[in-house]
């Protein structure tokens, strides 16, 4: 499913991004199971192929994922509009680590401002792996 079907939410979490040639850090500002906008100092280019580790708070499973970068703030203004980092898209992550951001996300949201497709589709992946759990068991 694509990333605008999921509801967003303003969570702030640690992430080691690597991309090859560097290691840095950064902080989520926005989330769903699809993506994310991370503040950084020194986002890579458009189209760079990154490695997440995302240190979610409270646990000590962090997220390892690979994303790609689809938009980037490198030379624009650094802001409370526009923070610099990049908008990064998920090609690689564990149907487990999914459901921990939908989770995440779904206590995060404004149910009452949140259209009843975007939350079905939230709520489907929590569903799906909590099934797939208790399948492998």
């Amino acid at each position: 499913m694509d990333t605008q079907y999921y509801p967003k939410a303003k969570i702030k979490w640690p992430v080691l991004i690597e991309n090859g040639e560097h290691s840095f850090e950064g902080v989520t500002l926005i989330l769903n199971p699809n993506g994310a906008y991370i503040s950084c100092a020194k986002p890579p280019s458009l189209n760079q192929v990154c490695h997440l580790t995302i240190n979610v708070l409270d646990s000590d499973n962090p997220i390892k994922a690979t994303f790609e970068v689809v938009f980037s703030n490198k030379y624009g203004p650094d802001d409370d509009i526009s923070p610099r980092g990049m908008v990064v898209r998920s090609l690689n992550i564990s149907g487990k680590d999914r459901k921990v951001i939908a989770e995440e996300v779904l206590q995060n949201i404004d149910l009452e401002k949140t259209d009843s497709h975007s939350l079905q589709a939230l709520k489907i992946i929590i569903i799906d792996q909590e099934e797939i759990s208790s399948e492998a068991a």
